[in-house]
Parts: structure tokens; sequence; C-alpha cells
């Protein structure tokens, strides 16, 4: 079981081991960076809404852009896009730190330069979290997740604090210089990773048609959707911390920099706490548990940190939902990362980026205005009472439980030999399957269809059906449609393990002396194009 592997294991692979030390570096110089942007915005603007909206230029772009970064992850080298993504984010963060020397910004501008951050943060992160998958082992994998918010984690328990004191001592400037020196490690590991190729005959997907796939395949799977939707809840109401503790900090509080450095510290060393945890809790307890505790921990946090006037309370009192976070976040990763196969996983994690990270957005953006028109303190409380209802939502829609589904390609597929000579373009394909199935075994097999149906659409199949002859009653033919070739074929590879268990299973009830039989057939219309209407006067026949 995943649950028992060790919370340390994933180390023992070196690249991971690599990249994720690199990553240390460059998230210490990312949360010096959110702190002089959050800090530099209480000093230039006097509203509450704009000092949230830091927090949300950062998430929106991840929300609008995760999608196209999932489609290019699963159709292009994830190495090379994680280069592009940190040099870009290099070349903003140095932009920032001039215009920031040169006191240039202003409040709009600002937050521009943090849009544009999270741009190179929305294209990195499907392509390193997909690739977690290639660095480690299947089993490693709920451990490496958890070890990246361990990572993650411990740069935010002493960054913040480290970051606050920088600002405090040079200025915004200063932590934007760090930042942009921060990028230059990870950029170096990365360039020295030599990833496997992989070896993939079939042209690469058209954008859209990517995206196309990976929505099909997340429609499908409805424990996915569960987890995108538990993820969006989950960020618009426990988005209220954060987004609001730089005003915590400043007016219910009467902190400067620092205050609100060490305060994110606590949150970060209540994370760390947390994810050391993650491995036991998740022995002992579902995982629909652990995410209604995590609403909990959080809602009773904002209670106390929208009351309470100490910093002392307020710190203490972040330890919980820095906890909450990282076990609510891991389990999430964790379950699209286990549900779902290699060739689509980048997709999946994109949709469940777009769904948590356009949670916080528009959450930062909603606490903000609230914040703005009712007070700090009312608007922790609201968020309070929203993170209650995502409890409440757990009894309807309960997060699936971790399953160990083989998820590797069945490899069964060939290519058949055909007489007559197509483009990998070529298309539309119509594919038909003829079973033969006596009656009593009717019940069983439409059942069995069903899940077919599922797996078909899922993996890329359009205009899916079954069939059943008038005039033979026991032959029952299925057919779906792919646009090409190419997706014919890609479509047939999709196929896992765990699918193929239900294949056997409509196998097995088939009663002809073979197996069932395929037919492929590519569609021609008989009427040349534009021809296919009657025309208004008869033609003249003298010509």
């Amino acid at each position: 079981m995943p649950d028992r592997i060790s919370t340390l294991a994933p180390f023992r692979h070196q690249t991971f081991r690599t990249i994720w030390i690199a990553s240390l570096a460059s998230n210490f110089g990312s949360l010096i960076q959110a702190v002089g942007a959050a800090w530099m915005m209480t000093s230039i603007s006097d509203s509450q809404d704009m000092v949230a909206l830091v927090q949300a230029s950062t998430a929106l772009p991840i929300m609008l852009f995760s999608m196209i970064a999932g489609a290019l992850a699963d159709n292009f080298n994830r190495r090379s896009l994680m280069l592009t993504a940190q040099v870009f984010m290099l070349v903003v963060s140095i932009t920032l730190t001039v215009f920031a020397y040169l006191d240039l910004l202003t409040p709009w501008l600002l937050l521009a330069f943090t849009f544009l951050l999270g741009c190179g943060v929305a294209l990195n992160n499907p392509s390193w979290q997909a690739s977690v998958g290639d660095m480690v082992p299947r089993e490693v994998l709920p451990a490496a997740v958890t070890i990246n918010s361990v990572g993650f984690n411990i740069t935010r328990s002493l960054g913040p604090a480290i970051g606050g004191a920088i600002v405090a001592a040079g200025g915004a400037a200063a932590a934007f210089a760090v930042n942009s020196c921060s990028y230059f490690t990870l950029i170096y590991a990365l360039l020295r990773w030599k990833p496997e190729k992989r070896d993939d005959v079939l042209p690469r997907e058209t954008l859209l048609r990517a995206l196309s796939a990976g929505f099909g395949y997340v429609v499908m799977s409805p424990n996915i959707l569960n987890v995108l939707f538990r993820a969006l809840v989950f960020g618009i109401s426990a988005s209220a911390i954060l987004a609001l503790l730089p005003i915590v900090a400043r007016d219910l509080v009467s902190g400067g920099p620092l205050t609100y450095g060490i305060m994110l510290g606590a949150f970060g060393v209540g994370a760390i706490a947390g994810a050391m945890a993650n491995s036991r809790l998740r022995e002992k307890m579902s995982s629909e548990m652990i995410v209604r505790l995590s609403f909990l921990g959080f809602a009773a946090s904002a209670a106390v940190i929208g009351l309470s006037s100490s910093a002392w309370v307020t710190t203490f009192a972040l330890l919980v939902p820095g906890a909450c976070w990282v076990l609510a976040l891991s389990l999430f990763n964790t379950t699209v990362q286990l549900s779902t196969p290699r060739w689509v996983v980048g997709r999946a994690l994109s949709f469940y980026q777009t769904a948590a990270f356009g949670g916080i957005a528009g959450g930062s953006w909603l606490w903000g205005v609230l914040s703005e028109t009712l007070g700090v303190s009312i608007a922790l409380t609201l968020s309070s009472l929203a993170m209650l209802v995502g409890v409440v939502i757990g009894l309807r829609l309960a997060l699936p439980q971790f399953v160990d589904l083989n998820l590797d390609p069945v490899n069964r597929f060939s290519a058949p030999s055909l007489r007559l000579d197509l483009q990998m373009r070529s298309g539309p394909i119509v594919s038909l399957v003829d079973y033969t199935i006596a009656d009593e075994d009717v019940p069983e097999f439409l059942t069995l269809m069903s899940r077919r149906r599922r797996i078909r659409i899922r993996d890329g199949a359009r205009q899916w059906a079954l069939m059943r002859d008038l005039e033979h009653p026991e032959i029952w033919t299925e057919t779906y449609h792919t646009a090409t070739w190419a997706d014919y074929v890609r479509h047939n590879q999709r196929r896992t393990q765990a699918d193929a268990e239900v294949w056997d299973a409509i196998r097995r009830l088939h009663r002809g002396e073979e197996g069932p039989r395929a037919h492929r057939m590519i569609e021609r219309q008989t009427i040349p194009p534009r021809n296919d209407v009657f025309h208004k006067s008869p033609p003249d026949l003298h010509h």
C-alpha cells in the first residue's frame, strides 16, 4: 500500500533529490519576493482590496493558463518547458527589482509584475508535478508529493521571516533582488537533468485537440471531478487567511513587515508538521475525514485571528491552518495523480490547479472586497462560515479513498495491416466491434458496456453507440468514431491495465468461436462537396 511507504523514500532517487534541493532555493526566493510585494502594496496603497489582490494576481494566471500548460506538458519536453518558465520568471524578477529600486512602481504596475510571475508558475507547475512520476516509482509517488509540500513549507517557515527582515532592512527592492538570484540554482539543476526521451511515432496532438482530450478524460472521471470541486471550495474559503494576513499584521496587531514575515513563518511551520504527519494520518483516517478536519481547522483559526489583537495569539493560531493547508492540497494532488495515466497526467493536474488556484484568486478578491467594506474581522468571520459549508458539502460529495489502480499501458494493441494506404491524418475512422452474447448474459453485458462507453469517450472516442441486430438478436455491435487514423491508434494505446479488466470481462461473455470481430472503416462521401443540393433551375442539356 502506498500509505506505508516512508515519507523520505523519494530521496533515494537522485534526480528527484537534486531538483528538490534546487527547488528549496527557488522557493525561498519566491516567498521573500511575495513578502516584499505584499508589504510594498501596503506602503503604496491604502486600499485593503488592493493588498488582497497581490495574492489574487499570482493565483489568477495559474487559473487562466494551467490547462494550456498541462496540454503542453503532455505533448512537449517537460524539462524544456520548465527551463523556459524559470528563465522567463528570472527576467521578470530582474525587471521588477530595477523598477522598485528606481521607485517607479505603482499599485497596478506591481500587480502586473506579480501577474507575470504567476504566468511563469502556471507554465512550470504542470510540467514539474507531472515529472515527479517520471523521477520516482508509482508506489513512492504519494510520498514524493508530500515531500514537495514539505520542501515548500520549510521555506515558508523561514522564508517569510527572512523576507520581512530583508524588507525592513533594505526595502522591497532588496527582496526582489534576492528572488532574482534564487532562480539560478534550479536552472542549473534542470540543465544537468537528462530525462529519458519518449519514443512516439504518432504526430503531436494540436493544442486544441490536446485540450479536448484532457477535458474529455476529466469529465468522464467522476473521482477527479469530485476532487476538482472540493479543491475549488477549499481555495475560495481558505484563501482568506493568507490574502488578509498583511492587513491583520498592520491593523489588528499593529505590526510591521517583520511581524508579517514571522506570521507567515508560523503558517509554514504548521505546514511542515502537517506534511510530516501526513502518512500516519492517511493510515488512520479516510481521505474525506482529513479534508473535513482541514476545513474545520481553517474555520476555527480564521475566527480566532479575526478576533485577536495579540501578535502572539495570532501567530500561534496560524500553526493550525498551515497544517491543514498542506494536508488538504497534497491529498487533492495525490488523488489526481493516482487516478490518472501518464499520457494525460499533466492535463489532469492542470485542471486541478485551475480549480484550486481559481478558488484562491476568486476568494482573495472576495475577501479583500469584504474586508474593505465590512472590516477585516468580519471578513475573516464570514470566511470561517464558508469553510463550514465545505465540511457540509463533504457529506454528499465525499472524497474518494486512494485505490491501487494499475494505470500502466496495457500494450496489447498493435496497428493492423491495412491494404488501403492511409496517412496518419486520414479520417474520419469508424470502428465497429461485433459481440455474440447469450440472452442470460445481456444484463451483465450492458453493465460492462456502460463502463466501456465511459472508458472509450474518456480516451478520445466520439459518437459511441451500441446496437443490436434485429434478425440475429444475439449479435451486438459497438461503434465509435475517431477524427483521424492517428487518433484511432492513440485511442487504443491509451488503454490501461485497469481498463483491460473490463475488456477481459466482456470477452468472457462473448460466445463466438473466435474473439469479438473488429471492423475499421474510413468515411467517404459519394457526392463531391457543394454538389449535394438541388439546382434551382434545370441544367442546360445543350452543352
